[in-house]
């Protein structure tokens, strides 16, 4: 069972859960009288409150499988989302004006739901870890992305593999047809190293009616990690992978998305520009627009624009750390709910930037960095955006060379897998994390 097809069942999950919670919370709250009727009368004004209960659990990341097996962190998740959707309903209900007033309802459907969703993802993930078959694994050829692997396999069982052989050299392989059929495996993942590998070859062409699927390293890397590892590539990697001349129409739509996009968030916000603008300077004394050049496209510098969250006295301009005592009260805030990133907006409307994109850095850092990591500035082949794959990864990136190495991976990743359907995934993951308060 792959994760995908996982994640489909999570939602049909819900998707009955939903159902069941409308069930049991009219027979709760109208018990004696004939549910029939009030099913037929309420489930048409339900149905947009079961989209907004499944859109807000996927926005909170409710269907990512490793979220599931971190049972705290998947509780305050659940649970922020569950009173999120609430809020929403009670909304909905109250715009919507229906013949239907569903108060009492709408609390019994909250209890109700947050017993059976725990329940059915309790048993979901009981199934998943115990009793579904895993994907057998064989590795062939040793490297540190290999063993990174091997750990991350160890530690996430909602991938449903299963690490069967290692082989760590060719020498190893002898017979390899008789020891894939004995072990059942089901995939093997090859080292880079060895992709020439004329005995290598020679045994896996054997292996061919064993109906095995054939990985490279970074292929599945990418699909167990969401990243590229950027020490198992090279510049033919790049050319196989970046198929330019294939994004023009994304590119039409995503630049048509962050006019439109941007004109609108611009008149909502425009408001309240002043009343943060006053907050900014009765806390501290300087500007409130924090300016700074930024390497966007093409290694075109710009001028990236923000309200500005940090003191200017005894300002060093160096790099934010984490918890950084130059933040202020105001600019904490402004971080938290990413408002400080409002006037980026300006930036968007210009072409500068997009909604999603890497990070846009410093000149001096972008020079810095890529003499120290190998295809550092391939990053710069596309605009850099307010938000992006590595910011909503959940991880927390250090300024530190090691921290920005894994950006890089994230970035790569984007870069090659960005589309449509991925913009609207991160866009709706980066409002969770706006809801979430997880900015910095």
């Amino acid at each position: 069972m792959n994760k995908r097809f996982k994640q489909v069942i999570l939602l049909l999950g819900d998707l009955i859960i939903l159902h069941l919670t409308l069930w049991f919370s009219l027979m709760l709250r109208f018990s004696g009288k004939s549910l029939s009727s009030l099913w037929d009368s309420n489930l048409p004004y339900f149905i947009p409150v079961f989209a907004i209960w499944l859109l807000a659990l996927y926005i909170s990341g409710s269907y990512r499988l490793n979220l599931a097996y971190s049972s705290r962190r998947f509780r305050l998740t659940a649970i922020n989302a569950i009173g999120f959707s609430a809020l929403l309903s009670i909304i909905y209900f109250y715009v919507h004006q229906s013949s239907i007033a569903p108060k009492t309802i709408l609390l019994i459907f909250v209890l109700v739901f947050t017993v059976l969703f725990f329940i059915w993802r309790s048993i979901f993930n009981f199934f998943v870890k115990s009793y579904l078959p895993k994907n057998n694994l064989a590795f062939i050829g040793w490297s540190k992305e290999i063993e990174s692997l091997l750990e991350d396999i160890k530690n996430q069982p909602h991938h449903g593999f299963n690490t069967a052989l290692v082989f760590k050299t060719t020498d190893e392989i002898e017979n390899l047809p008789a020891i894939i059929k004995d072990k059942n495996i089901h995939t093997i993942v090859l080292s880079t190293e060895l992709a020439n590998n004329a005995k290598l070859n020679e045994a896996l062409f054997d292996c061919l009616s064993l109906n095995v699927a054939f990985y490279s390293l970074v292929e599945f890397y990418e699909n167990i990690n969401g990243k590229v590892p950027t020490e198992s590539i090279d510049q033919a990697w790049f050319i196989a992978n970046l198929n330019e001349g294939n994004k023009h129409y994304f590119n039409i739509f995503k630049r048509s998305f962050d006019l439109i996009l941007g004109f609108l968030i611009l008149v909502i916000s425009f408001p309240f520009w002043p009343l943060i603008a006053l907050a900014i300077k009765l806390e501290s004394h300087g500007p409130i627009f924090f300016k700074q050049k930024r390497v966007g496209l093409n290694e075109e510098n710009f001028n990236m624009l923000k309200f500005r969250t940090m003191k200017v006295s005894d300002n060093d301009g160096t790099m934010t750390q984490k918890n950084d005592k130059r933040i202020t009260k105001v600019g904490n805030f402004l971080r938290k709910s990413r408002l400080d990133e409002v006037p980026q907006i300006i930036n968007i409307l210009k072409g500068e930037m997009s909604f999603i994109g890497p990070r846009p850095e410093r000149p001096e850092y972008v020079n810095e960095l890529a003499a120290q990591i190998p295809f550092y500035k391939t990053r710069l082949l596309i605009k850099p955006g307010v938000s992006g794959w590595d910011q909503v990864s959940g991880i927390y990136h250090s300024p530190s060379l090691e921290d920005t190495m894994e950006k890089l991976q994230y970035d790569l990743y984007y870069l090659k897998h960005r589309s449509v359907y991925f913009d609207l995934a991160i866009f709706l993951k980066t409002i969770a994390t706006v809801l979430g308060r997880e900015g910095r």
